[in-house]
């Protein structure tokens, strides 16, 4: 199988292809990537077994021709790349339109002109917005930030492409963990960077709010089993944890017991957003087996130099 990775030298992408190269059933891995993340340490370190199936081709997924001629031969794609600036989702509308909204779009243009028989779509949680609720797969998306609108509009444009191809859509929690291309504006990562380095964090609102969340280990898991097995088309949800904040200070506490955290807006309410992490996915693949978070925490505490 040769698999077109979109944004696949970034956070997420940098793990996955580190998982497939190991794998029997693929073949070839052509990582398609604008490197406007700065994600170079992709490309250093120990060389990747097998590193003869790994191609780069830098692109952008709004220049429809570079794309045509990248899938060539390819027989999946796995749509990555995307424009994510936790916790600045409402910053600027055209910021995120122009990537997660068209470059999807032309992505899926690109896809339906092609040979490729799957198409997977890395969309967000964040589609469903707000909720006191618990959400499942069932609950009509609200988003109600500019990025949560962009994804789901990206998703609309595979749905489309579900009557021809086999797609599928998955809803990713908050992602966190160690990987060689790291994020550190996602809050469990910023949280876990500052406490090691400044022991101190800054918690927005009242640090009672609930996010959904799942570790990179894990999402690579899902994308690579539904690469290689038979997954229906549709929309899936994709979480291992709801957790509070107030409750993940706790443990950074355990772990750096002379932290200090500070709060900013304590007067506010922030937003709510649990998932139900009973997903229909696992109907067809095998569940990941959710971890300690401590000892999450406490692994990616050991990467840092010092």
């Amino acid at each position: 199988m040769n698999i077109l990775i979109t944004g696949g030298a970034g956070y997420v992408g940098t793990e996955l292809v580190r998982q497939l190269v190991q794998k029997d059933e693929i073949d070839r891995i052509v990582v398609y990537d604008n490197l406007s993340a700065g994600h170079f340490n992709f490309f250093l370190g120990k060389e990747y077994n097998n590193s003869k199936r790994i191609q780069l081709i830098e692109g952008e997924i709004l220049d429809s021709r570079n794309l045509k001629k990248s899938l060539n031969g390819m027989d999946a794609i796995v749509h990555l790349a995307a424009k994510v600036t936790t916790p600045f989702a409402n910053t600027d509308p055209h910021f995120y339109e122009q990537v997660n909204h068209w470059g999807t779009a032309e992505v899926v243009y690109a896809a339906e002109e092609s040979k490729i028989g799957k198409f997977i779509y890395l969309s967000s949680a964040s589609v469903y917005g707000a909720s006191p609720d618990l959400t499942t797969e069932s609950t009509a998306p609200t988003p109600n930030t500019f990025y949560g609108i962009s994804k789901l509009r990206g998703e609309e444009h595979v749905n489309r492409l579900m009557k021809n191809k086999n797609g599928v859509i998955l809803r990713g929690g908050n992602v966190y963990g160690y990987s060689k291309s790291m994020r550190f504006d996602a809050v469990i990562n910023r949280f876990v960077f500052d406490a090691n380095f400044t022991n101190r964090i800054q918690i927005f609102g009242n640090g009672k709010q609930s996010r959904a969340f799942i570790h990179v280990d894990h999402i690579v898991d899902v994308l690579a089993k539904v690469l290689i097995e038979k997954v229906p088309n549709g929309t899936y949800n994709v979480v291992d944890k709801n957790l509070q904040i107030l409750d993940l200070v706790d443990i950074l506490k355990e772990i750096f017991p002379s932290l200090e955290f500070i709060f900013s807006n304590q007067h506010m309410n922030l937003r709510e957003l649990k998932i139900d992490k009973a997903s229909k996915l696992f109907e067809f693949i095998d569940r990941f087996e959710e971890g300690d978070l401590k000892t999450e925490l406490l692994n990616f505490k050991h990467r840092f130099s010092f």
